[in-house]
């Protein structure tokens, strides 16, 4: 008997027609929802020098009222302040509030946003256009701070290395931790002798 054509089954005709056609669903892409964050968070590496001397204005302002929280108490000042700082920081940063920043160390550019959460990168993954592995249509996180570095004062704070991510930090304010740290620090050392 002749070898006749066998005909195609229905499933393998819309598997077919699924590679043929030239419908790309919208907003599937995660990348593709947060285009408007990755500008931002362009922006706010190609603006790394006028960010870090923003942000020693910014810190220390918030250490002059170091006396402020104290009397308030940073546990109840802790709420109202992670609450602007989750959106500021989130909104130039697409921040996930780790309770552990680096921006300053990391050319205004955020490392939790790597799909891996690599505090110090990049990883070997990168495409030949400065892309994520993981994320192709975005562009790498430690490319985008090895360049923010470079236009910063403190560019060799991105060869420190970072301690690992304490997750019972999450969801806290940096800013209140790094005004104690500053505030105790300045205390230790205006007086010397006293134990800590």
């Amino acid at each position: 008997m002749a070898d006749q054509p066998t005909k195609p089954t229905q499933a393998s005709l819309n598997k077919k027609a699924a590679q043929t056609t030239s419908y790309k669903p919208s907003g599937v892409s995660a990348t593709g929802r947060k285009a408007r964050s990755f500008a931002i968070r362009l922006w706010s590496v190609r603006n790394a020098r006028f960010l870090e001397w923003f942000y020693a204005r910014f810190a220390d302002a918030f250490l002059m009222l170091h006396p402020m929280w104290k009397a308030v108490g940073y546990e109840r000042a802790e709420a109202p302040v992670k609450f602007v700082e989750k959106h500021v920081k989130g909104f130039l940063f697409d921040c996930r509030m780790c309770g552990q920043c680096v921006l300053s160390s990391t050319g205004m550019s955020c490392p939790m946003n790597c799909p891996k959460q690599l505090r110090n990168g990049p990883c070997g993954g990168v495409r030949a256009n400065g892309n994520c592995e993981v994320e192709p249509d975005m562009p790498c996180v430690w490319v985008q701070a090895w360049s923010g570095a470079n236009r910063m004062k403190g560019r060799d704070n991105i060869l420190n290395v970072q301690k690992p991510v304490d997750q019972s930090l999450r969801e806290t304010s940096s800013w209140l931790r790094v005004t104690a740290n500053a505030a105790a620090e300045r205390e230790a050392a205006a007086n010397p002798g006293m134990p800590q």
